[in-house]
């Protein structure tokens, strides 16, 4: 895990000293050593910058760029099988110097060109410079785990892994991406390919970019796609055999993501994916695995307690850390530092607490993400199946009615409902379910806060509706089902834009090196063949991969309600937080950045504070927007 940044320039007045500042704005995500390397050519200058977090080949010989022949390498991330595509590359006469799964790019490009990608079981996002062909390639992995943003205009082409470090260089136009800025207000984050900045852009996962520095021809292709392994038609397969294969690859999976020359733990929820993780991880081992859980008491946040029996039942070394609610609220002022571009999923909050306690103890966690969208884990799924062909047979007029009472009566009024987890934003979303119960508008309304109309009266520009893959028709036909359709969309959208990229950053900021087993792409290849009843059964969700989790831990141990790491917002905005609202979202703040109608902002206030406790994430996601914009406008 690293940081890795750089620049085309076909004006030619980049420096070395301006590679060197946009690469140490990284230091966080590399604090054991720096490398950058400066180009000069006829028409043009190439700039590649590394930081280094070490964790395979310690020594100077995985230090980067590195160079191999013709070719150079500024690389972020792990390639897990390094060591069979280096034996493959042996045997056909390639010679080594270190030990290093950069090194083994370099060999497996040069032998394979961009094909040697299909080889590669990992997380990576890295830049090849050809100076013989005057070609760079920028790559990123299938599922999107490591981050690759990128700028490209006026014969100026920059990428980092994050976009702080572009405003380091004195080219840079930093100007903000007027329909990004909707597409935040309705998904809390802004989905890729876009960007909050004009002319910046995200490299879509399972991507890459060829770029002729002769030509100037930028290109962006595309190697992997999820849609390839749901566009099949499902196996003819008994659960029995499904289970076994499943567990079998799942074990290869896990396994890879131990390869390491420096510690390495788990995050342990408690729930089913990090058990079934540590579980299987921990299978046939005598060396005691570490595991790692957080609680933060005061606000309800505690899964501590489920997660030691687990650990103990597993017979892991646990640790246990809890902190205040005052140490939580605090890292709310770093959120718009670390991940630079407005986003506003709460739990970045206790990923990063978790974290930053872990390590103490290791250099890399594993995370258990991905599972909930691989085998049908959400809710939404839940309400799809149970509850979408019942809201289609209502009368129109008849969910409109319900709307409009839903309206006029909040949801802190209603009795023991109010008390539920995340009940007040669940009944804002039931409200755009009963105006559209389509599958599409389900799942759209279901990721979204606002729909388009509703997104009038909060911009105070006008905006254009970005094209992304929540709006994907890459599903055919004779292979679609409800339950495919939402996991697919999930697969690039929510897990890409919002999960990975607040893992990414919450473990960066403890340099911490962050690896997700589950995103393996051999797992989702063959889970997205499997027949819809054997993710989600008679109402249970994730049925096969509960079943293989009960082979290793009691079910009494794991029958219990999913928590999720859910932050009580709507009471932080009521009163810890209240400061900063006022603060933020004061009238003339509003009017000076013309972005925000001041009378929708006003509402917003008034409603909530008057008890509407069911507009806390609407709020929250201008209060997250508002201190974005502070830090870096």
């Amino acid at each position: 895990m690293c940081g890795i940044s750089g620049f085309i320039d076909f004006s030619e007045t980049s420096t070395k000293e301006v590679l060197q500042k946009m690469t140490d704005a990284l230091i966080h995500r590399g604090p054991d050593g720096s490398g950058y390397e400066f180009f000069k050519h006829s028409g043009y200058s190439v700039g590649l910058g590394h930081r280094r977090l070490a964790i395979i080949d310690l020594s100077e010989t995985g230090k980067q760029p590195m160079q191999f022949g013709d070719l150079w390498i500024t690389f972020n991330g792990e390639i897990y099988n390094f060591r069979e595509i280096k034996a493959e590359l042996e045997k056909s006469g390639h010679q080594f110097i270190g030990h290093s799964d950069t090194e083994v790019i370099l060999h497996a490009f040069c032998e394979w060109g961009i094909k040697c990608v299909d080889r590669f079981i990992g997380m990576f996002s890295f830049v090849i410079y050809d100076q013989v062909k005057e070609e760079v390639i920028c790559v990123r992995d299938r599922a999107g785990v490591k981050p690759f943003f990128y700028y490209w205009n006026q014969n100026l082409f920059l990428f980092a892994s994050e976009l702080k470090s572009f405003n380091y260089h004195p080219d840079f136009k930093k100007e903000i991406n007027s329909d990004a800025v909707g597409a935040f207000m309705q998904f809390g984050n802004i989905p890729a390919p876009h960007c909050i900045f004009n002319h910046c852009y995200k490299l879509k996962p399972g991507h890459y970019i060829s770029f002729n520095l002769k030509t100037k021809e930028l290109k962006e292709i595309k190697y992997w796609d999820v849609y390839d392994a749901y566009n099949k038609p499902k196996l003819d397969i008994s659960f029995a055999e499904a289970k076994t294969e499943t567990e079998k690859i799942m074990k290869s999976a896990f396994d890879y993501r131990m390869v390491s020359d420096v510690p390495v733990g788990v995050f342990l929820s408690g729930g089913y994916d990090s058990s079934l993780l540590t579980a299987l991880l921990q299978k046939d081992k005598s060396e005691k695995l570490k595991t790692f859980t957080i609680g933060v008491p005061d606000i309800g946040l505690n899964e501590a307690e489920y997660a030691k029996d687990v650990a103990k039942h597993l017979g892991t070394e646990h640790y246990e850390f809890t902190c205040s609610q005052k140490e939580a609220i605090e890292l709310i002022d770093d959120i718009p530092h670390y991940y630079d571009e407005p986003f506003a999923d709460s739990s970045a909050i206790p990923t990063t607490l978790v974290s930053k306690m872990a390590k103490k103890q290791v250099t890399v966690a594993l995370s258990a993400d991905g599972g909930d969208e691989i085998f049908a884990g959400y809710n939404r799924y839940d309400y799809l199946m149970r509850f979408g062909k019942k809201l289609n047979k209502i009368p129109g007029f008849a969910r409109h009615l319900a709307v409009g009472v839903m309206n006029w009566i909040p949801a802190e009024k209603i009795p023991v409902m109010k008390n539920k987890y995340n009940f007040h934003n669940r009944y804002e979303k039931l409200k755009g379910l009963l105006n559209d119960p389509s599958s599409q508008n389900l799942m759209l309304n279901l990721s979204r806060q606002y729909d388009d109309e509703q997104l009038k009266d909060v911009l105070a520009f006008k905006f254009k509706k970005l094209n992304t893959s929540y709006l994907s028709q890459d599903l055919k036909k004779e292979f679609y089902s409800p339950l495919s359709y939402m996991m697919a969309v999930d697969y690039q959208t929510y897990l890409v834009d919002d999960i990975l990229q607040k893992v990414d950053r919450a473990t960066m900021t403890a340099s911490l090196e962050g690896r997700e087993p589950f995103l393996d792409h051999r797992i989702i290849e063959w889970a997205a063949q499997l027949p819809d009843d054997f993710k989600y059964y008679k109402g249970c969700k994730k049925y096969i991969l509960k079943e293989i989790t009960h082979q290793y831990i009691p079910k009494k141990l794991m029958d219990r309600p999913k928590q999720g790491f859910a932050i009580p917002i709507e009471n932080w905005l009521a009163h810890d937080l209240k400061e900063k609202v006022l603060y933020y979202l004061n009238d003339d703040k509003i009017k000076e950045q013309g972005i925000f109608k001041v009378d929708f902002i006003q509402k917003l206030k008034r409603d909530f504070y008057s008890g509407k406790k069911e507009l806390a994430q609407k709020l929250w996601y201008v209060l997250m927007f508002q201190m974005w914009y502070e830090k870096w406008m």
